[in-house]
């Protein structure tokens, strides 16, 4: 199932002002009881139905998926080249600049997607690639309490996956959490999922490991972070099988089995 989304965000301050078209959604249905919605985000390039497919595979009969499309806009690491993108990065390090303004909208976009579901139901994030990074962006507002604007963030979330991704702001974050004592309490039972590859060329392993490092000595206890021998920047089905035990274990799932 999908269906257009007409939303924008239109953050920044002064004259400065960016608006975000979002792209089509798509949606799994779950098969079984409805007892968790995840947010799904792909990667840079990519959009929601390709995802949409890959998880409408997976023995989670519990979950309600939710694929967005990131809107198209010029990418700085493609020479300004339009992309469908979550924000905009000129180059995947840790010495990049941070697009705060548009990573603050695709997370207040996908809490928008989150916060019409059933209050009995637990919400997540989980991400590939850029949408990974942008779930983790998430994990640290939820923590915080808020966006990096400082607006609120209104989402009580319950686990964030992030495959072949990076934690941006990374450089900040311990400046933003001093003194914060429902950063602490939030960040030490949260449930993090970090996976990647060995081998993949696009996100290297180290910055993705190093991320997972500092996520886990800023206050994110509960922190789990695999990796995969040979694996490039891409998933297989060993790294989703993980996936989908840990869900069923933070979630309290049931219906879960391998094929």
């Amino acid at each position: 199932m999908s269906y257009n989304n007409s939303s924008s965000m239109g953050f920044g301050s002064g004259n400065v002002r960016r608006t975000f078209e979002f792209g089509r959604t798509h949606v799994v249905r779950p098969k079984g009881e409805h007892q968790a919605t995840i947010v799904w985000l792909h990667g840079l390039g990519d959009n929601g139905s390709s995802w949409s497919q890959i998880l409408e595979t997976l023995p989670l009969p519990n979950i309600k998926w939710i694929c967005p499309t990131a809107p198209t806009r010029p990418v700085a690491i493609f020479g300004g080249f339009p992309s469908t993108a979550w924000f905009d990065v000129s180059e995947i390090s840790e010495d990049a600049a941070d697009d705060l303004e548009g990573l603050d909208a695709s997370a207040a976009h996908v809490a928008n997607l989150l916060s019409t579901e059933p209050r009995n139901v637990k919400l997540g994030i989980g991400g590939f690639s850029m949408g990974a990074a942008t779930a983790l962006h998430s994990a640290t507002c939820h923590a915080l309490g808020h966006y990096g604007n400082g607006n609120v963030y209104p989402i009580n979330l319950s686990a964030v996956v992030a495959l072949s991704g990076w934690l941006p702001c990374s450089r900040t974050l311990n400046n933003r959490i001093e003194g914060s004592r429902d950063f602490i309490r939030r960040a030490a039972s949260f449930p993090l999922f970090l996976c990647h590859g060995r081998g993949d060329d696009v996100v290297a392993y180290e910055y993705g490991e190093k991320s997972a490092r500092t996520l886990s000595s800023a206050g994110f206890r509960n922190l789990s972070f695999r990796s995969y021998n040979g694996l490039g920047h891409y998933t297989i089905p060993e790294e989703t099988d993980e996936v989908c035990t840990w869900l069923t274990t933070n979630l309290g799932l049931e219906g879960y089995r391998l094929n």
